[in-house]
């Protein structure tokens, strides 16, 4: 009888160990995995980093006269602290950058990818200009030392005249001629949270041959921003082989949810940055 209790206790023991690696197991997976972010950035094909909530970290936008005005050159200040309000002021190098900057109108018909200068005291600025008033939406783009990649965004109202709204809809074909170039956009599927590979292929518009001699643009052969129609997702996706020259440049990522979404691709060739956008929708 001694026996035989002893040898339940030892199994008891045995169970109760195993559903406590199990507990451990499920914990560090919600750990890594189960906070859902709305934006993002995604390095070649891997899982989009954590955002803002992950670092505690806070943006602020402004003009420094402050309003903005349509055509009229302002200069726009972003400035991140810490959850305390303590001014951030390491960063590391992201794509040859501190901090990227991109400003959408919100119908996403005025896209702008520009990189403010850093001042110390965790304030960045930069000269622009909207081509019309309304609303814009300003995303922060910046990784701190020691931190996570990081996106902070904020809706800004710029005075003027609003430009008529242009309908956010698909493309019919994902084909397109931009400066003297014909690029096309092929997606490997079209499905919400799967890997799905973005395939550019980049040719004279006149000739039709491939270019091969694509320049590095912020230190890779193109990079993709993709934003959903409501601008609440954002993704910021970089080739998966950055040393590429064309006429092919593959982007991998994920959709994390379906609906209609806004892509831009640039990409550089003799000195001048192309940008163009296609409009896609996600099952």
């Amino acid at each position: 009888m001694k026996k035989r209790m002893t040898m339940i206790a030892g199994a008891l023991t045995f169970t109760l160990l195993l559903a406590g690696c199990g507990s451990t197991e499920e914990a560090n997976q919600m750990g890594s995995h189960g906070t859902n972010h709305t934006q993002g950035e995604s390095h070649a094909g891997h899982n989009p980093a954590q955002t803002a909530p992950a670092d505690n970290l806070k943006a602020s936008f402004t003009f420094a006269t402050g309003s903005a005005k349509e055509k009229e050159e302002t200069e726009v200040h972003v400035q991140i602290t810490d959850q305390n309000g303590t001014p951030v002021n390491e960063f590391e190098i992201n794509h040859e950058k501190l901090l990227h900057l991109i400003m959408v109108s919100d119908d996403l018909s005025s896209f702008s990818h520009i990189h403010p200068e850093f001042k110390g005291d965790g304030k960045f600025a930069v000269q622009t200009s909207f081509p019309s008033g309304g609303k814009y939406k300003m995303f922060a783009d910046f990784k701190p030392v020691g931190g996570s990649g990081t996106t902070l965004s904020e809706w800004m109202n710029v005075e003027g005249t609003a430009a008529a709204r242009t309908a956010i809809t698909p493309d019919a074909m994902l084909v397109k001629d931009v400066d003297g170039k014909e690029i096309e956009l092929s997606l490997s599927n079209a499905k919400a949270n799967e890997e799905v590979t973005l395939t550019y292929e980049i040719r004279d518009g006149i000739t039709k041959k491939g270019i091969q001699d694509l320049e590095p643009y912020l230190g890779a052969v193109g990079h993709v921003v993709i934003l959903s129609a409501d601008a609440e997702q954002y993704l910021h996706v970089h080739p998966l082989d950055e040393k590429a020259t064309g006429p092919k440049a593959q982007f991998a990522t994920s959709f994390p949810h379906s609906g209609i979404y806004k892509i831009w691709g640039q990409f550089q060739h003799k000195g001048k940055v192309i940008t163009v956008p296609f409009v896609v929708e996600v099952k």
